[in-house]
């Protein structure tokens, strides 16, 4: 599933990917559900590409977020991350992920994953658990 939600720099929020086109991208908004095109010039990343700095090494996103799903029971993150301090921040993963790196890993980074998280929750994107197994076939 995260593999078709992508972010697109310059533009906030999340897309599922709808189609393809030569040149282009069509995306749908999670949060309002529009389409648009993502050109090839943009920054485009698949959030199942994406994975998070640890001590022993990177995970990928899917198991933090079956991690904070777990953590938060299946709902959103009950603070505003946009407004919360940097300790308020890496106390939170540190609970989520208590081996992520602290000097790579930065309030920003922290404050996309809750965004994400809660837009993906919000748009019923939540089954972070079939990532993680798909993953986990591949690496067998």
């Amino acid at each position: 599933m995260l593999k078709k939600i992508l972010s697109i720099s310059g533009k906030s929020g999340l897309f599922e990917l709808v189609s393809q086109g030569k040149n282009m991208l069509i995306v749908e908004s999670l949060t309002d559900h529009k389409k648009l095109p993502a050109y090839t010039n943009e920054k485009i990343l698949s959030l199942g590409d994406i994975a998070m700095y640890t001590q022993e090494g990177e995970v990928p996103l899917a198991e933090v977020f079956v991690a904070m799903k777990k953590k938060e029971e299946g709902k959103l993150v009950p603070f505003d991350a946009k407004k919360a301090d940097s300790k308020t921040l890496s106390d939170y993963l540190a609970a989520v992920l208590p081996t992520y790196d602290r000097e790579r890993v930065y309030s920003s980074d922290i404050k996309k994953l809750i965004t994400w998280y809660n837009i993906l929750v919000e748009a019923g994107h939540d089954d972070f658990e079939s990532d993680v197994r798909k993953d986990e076939e591949k690496k067998e």
